[in-house]
């Protein structure tokens, strides 16, 4: 037998429900201060390495982030294979 729920919620509502905190405050303060130490940043060596001294994942942050400097999306550029 298989049971299907369907539940529509926000995800506000999912978090409260999983018991998950709320983060919405420290990834402010995060993603301000990291505007304001990117807002130096002249070039893409700069950026790849300053992302380095930041990754929060480590090595897979920084190739996901690599991956997304090369594909130009980082500075308006196209993506690849367009």
């Amino acid at each position: 037998m298989k049971v299907n729920f369907e539940i529509e919620c926000t995800p506000d509502e999912a978090r409260r429900f999983l018991g998950l905190p709320d983060v919405a405050k420290a990834n402010e303060v995060y993603v301000e201060t990291i505007a304001k130490a990117m807002a130096g940043v002249g070039n893409v060596e700069q950026l790849q390495e300053y992302a380095k001294q930041l990754a929060p994942m480590g090595q897979v942050g920084m190739k996901l982030f690599q991956q997304f400097l090369e594909s130009g999306a980082g500075f308006g550029g196209k993506k690849r294979g367009d």
